[in-house]
């Protein structure tokens, strides 16, 4: 306990849940943005075939509840603190994942589909042949792959008979995973709160891009009966109502009031609320996001359209999107699957005991590679091999995929938005490598910007619900949450990058057709 000799804080705090792919965190910041407490929990991944990718749905909120918890109690433990200073909390969270449960008992009826997960390839490829597939991506923002959430709901209507069963009856819920974690903090069927957030629900392909609303044409396309499934209603990012209160855990009774889906939530992180303000976030995966306005702009180079974040009237904005499937997960693949190192923090030591990549190209396609080349048959490749390779040299290969993945994204989002980034904005676990961001920086060939803080994701959470309750009242007022930021300037020639660049782009043609 506290002394009472130490003068009590009158300091309003904010908290955030950042439920991520590997693993979940609950946050707690001060009005100038800094981080008084946190704890981080990892959880189970399940791989049952290959290229399939679940998530235990209890498991993600049994680890958000552990987070919330440890973090007020070390939060207390400082002193000048206590969890009644928590004026609300905001969610931000893996995208994508699909989550379906029964809206009578409350209970998940299968593991959660993860944004990673493959297995809907074949559906993919029939809906691609079906008249009018070409038109989607104007109309939701995004193409036919297996990376949204409606091939993964597809996939389970068709093979999952509890999932059937629950749809014939009308009580089958959908959600990504925002809408389950806040159905079930708020206590389940106790409270039956179902609602999601623009930024998630344009991550479904159910959502018509610019009027923000589900569209009948766009289900029907896809089959999917209305009166059959319960899906979100969407509400604002930022909102002091529609999100209710947490049931549980020690903050009972503090109400969630926004909501963001983590890379949206790092653009916000990264003050990212003008036009033409971009964020790259080194994660499992990495996402470019550029924030294009008010207006969607959609993409005819293979980028994708989504919603930036709904502040409200006036607040709403769109963005411009490269998603890359694997960053952080080819690392955790050196150390998982090939061994070459004890942890994830030690791939840089072992790249910088080599100068260069010895010639070894890795395309890291684990499931395919995602914008801008949207190749569903390409699988993983190391080119370049020979007698002289060490494990160096393709510790490094890995690391230089995510910065090559990373130039063709921003090369597609400046013929998209007619404009191109004088720096770009990072963050995410990645970041901490300075020789990734030096190599970033030399292969875009602008400078990187490196926050000291990199908890961007989990800030944009808590701006989105500290905005709703008044803790800020403006954009105006988050600029003074702007840290200092280390800056990487490139160091080789733009003639040299476009070499690198070229052999990299060699190798992810020659990276197609090994999906047999």
């Amino acid at each position: 306990m506290p002394s009472a000799y130490i003068e009590r804080s009158n300091e309003p705090l904010i908290g955030a849940i950042d439920q991520g792919t590997t693993s979940s965190r609950f946050l707690v910041f001060n009005t100038n943005g800094d981080l008084i407490a946190s704890h981080q929990l990892s959880f189970t991944q399940l791989y049952p075939r290959p290229g399939w990718h679940e998530h235990d749905p209890e498991e993600l909120v049994s680890s958000v509840e552990e987070c919330i918890d440890v973090a007020i109690d070390s939060l207390e433990r400082l002193g000048p603190y206590s969890r009644d200073l928590i004026q609300a909390v905001g969610i931000a969270n893996q995208r994508e994942t699909t989550v379906v449960w029964d809206s009578e008992t409350g209970k998940a009826l299968h593991n959660a589909i993860v944004w990673t997960d493959a297995r809907s390839q074949d559906i993919v490829h029939e809906l691609r042949q079906r008249p009018g597939a070409e038109d989607l991506a104007a109309r939701c923002g995004i193409p036919l792959s297996t990376y949204p959430s409606i091939t993964k709901l597809l996939w389970l209507l068709d093979n999952a008979p509890e999932v059937q069963a629950a749809y014939e009856r009308g009580t089958l819920a959908f959600g990504t995973v925002d809408s389950w974690l806040t159905y079930k903090l708020n206590g389940g069927v106790y409270r039956g709160v179902h609602v999601t957030d623009p930024s998630n629900a344009s991550r479904t392909m159910f959502m018509d891009l610019e009027s923000l609303k589900y569209d009948d044409d766009l289900l029907s396309w896809f089959g999917i009966d209305p009166t059959k499934i319960q899906l979100p209603r969407i509400v604002r990012s930022s909102d002091p109502e529609s999100y209710g209160t947490l049931f549980g855990t020690s903050l009972r009774g503090v109400k969630i009031t926004g909501c963001l889906g983590d890379q949206s939530a790092a653009l916000v992180g990264q003050n990212g609320f003008s036009t033409g303000r971009a964020k790259n976030t080194y994660g499992t995966g990495c996402f470019l996001l550029c924030n294009v306005g008010p207006k969607p702009v959609l993409s005819e180079h293979g980028l994708l359209s989504t919603v930036a974040f709904d502040f409200g009237k006036g607040k709403a904005m769109y963005a411009l999107e490269g998603s890359v499937a694997a960053a952080g997960s080819s690392v955790e693949f050196l150390k998982n699957s090939l061994g070459l190192i004890d942890s994830a923090s030690d791939v840089t030591e072992l790249a910088e005991t080599v100068d260069d990549n010895g010639g070894c190209i890795f395309v890291t396609a684990f499931s395919g590679l995602f914008a801008p080349y949207w190749i569903h048959d390409a699988r993983g490749t190391i080119f370049g091999l020979t007698g002289f390779t060490k494990k160096g040299h393709i510790a490094r290969a890995t690391l230089e995929a995510t910065c090559f993945q990373t130039k063709a994204i921003l090369d597609a989002m400046a013929k998209d938005s007619g404009r191109s980034l004088t720096d770009l904005a990072v963050d995410g676990g990645m970041c901490h490598s300075d020789l990734v961001m030096q190599t970033q920086a030399d292969i875009i060939g602008i400078p990187v910007k490196r926050p000291m803080t990199l908890e961007a994701t989990a800030l944009g959470a808590a701006i989105a619900a500290g905005m709703a309750v008044g803790v800020w009242s403006s954009f105006e007022d988050l600029e003074k949450l702007e840290k200092s930021r280390a800056v990487f300037e490139p160091k080789i020639t733009a003639k040299e990058a476009s070499h690198r660049f070229a052999r990299w782009e060699k190798a992810v043609e020659m990276s197609r057709g090994w999906l047999a």
